[in-house]
């Protein structure tokens, strides 16, 4: 049996085992978010997919409406006056094949890959790297692209990628403690929305499983998504 702390005892004694609608889900997410820091508010949502088949593989990004309350480092690995074009832009790490060697010595001092697609040649013998930590450019995420100030500036701004692990659960921040109700309520209802309209085109039988939330130092609370599904519709 697993040995919790008083505090996280004490905080799963609010929680019920059932699940809430989706306001009552974020605040007593936002309750129970009572670490000595500005908590991040993470989604884990289980989907009826099996990414080992190409046809139920999910990735794809969205773009929260309120952000996500947290600094993305982003570097960005392109030629020519493209560099300091990125780097104008808010690019924190922009460079040429002198970047990727560093890349491929392990030095990940970024939270996103951007690369222009003449250097993708190049970025994609990091795939040792890069790949287990997702980490790999890709066009469908718009990490891929000629139009560096745009996108730098839509991932700065909150635009997220993510993807369906092999379990089929993806794993998404959207927001922080400090966020209002609403903000953090705005920013699911995108989510959710986002991951329908990608639903993979394989998919069968329920594609919902289950939809959590919690903070960074807290329990998770399960969401009803039927309600979520329905605030969605409403918008």
């Amino acid at each position: 049996m697993k040995n919790f702390s008083k505090r996280m005892t004490t905080l799963l004694s609010k929680v019920e085992e059932r699940s809430y609608s989706p306001i009552e889900a974020i605040k007593l997410v936002k309750e129970n978010a009572n670490a000595k820091f500005d908590e991040t508010i993470e989604a884990h949502i289980r989907l009826g997919i099996d990414p080992k088949y190409t046809d139920q593989q999910l990735r794809t990004t969205v773009a929260l409406p309120n952000g996500t309350g947290q600094k993305v480092r982003i570097a960005v690995v392109t030629r020519g006056e493209k560099v300091s074009e990125a780097t104008k832009a808010g690019a924190d790490l922009a460079g040429e094949e002198d970047l990727v060697d560093s890349i491929n010595k392990g030095e990940m001092n970024f939270d996103l890959l951007i690369s222009t697609p003449d250097m993708m040649p190049k970025v994609a013998k990091l795939g040792r790297v890069l790949g287990p930590r997702g980490l790999m450019p890709n066009p469908k995420a718009g990490t891929v692209t000629t139009d560096l100030a745009g996108a730098i500036k839509e991932f700065k701004a909150g635009k997220l990628e993510f993807r369906a692990d092999k379990a089929g659960i993806v794993h998404v921040r959207f927001g922080k403690a400090s966020f209002s109700e609403d903000a953090l309520l705005e920013n699911l209802k995108v989510l959710q929305g986002t991951i329908e309209k990608n639903k993979p085109s394989g998919a069968k039988g329920k594609f919902w499983r289950s939809f959590f939330i919690t903070s960074t130092m807290g329990p998770s609370v399960e969401l009803d998504i039927n309600e979520l599904q329905d605030l969605q519709k409403e918008k």
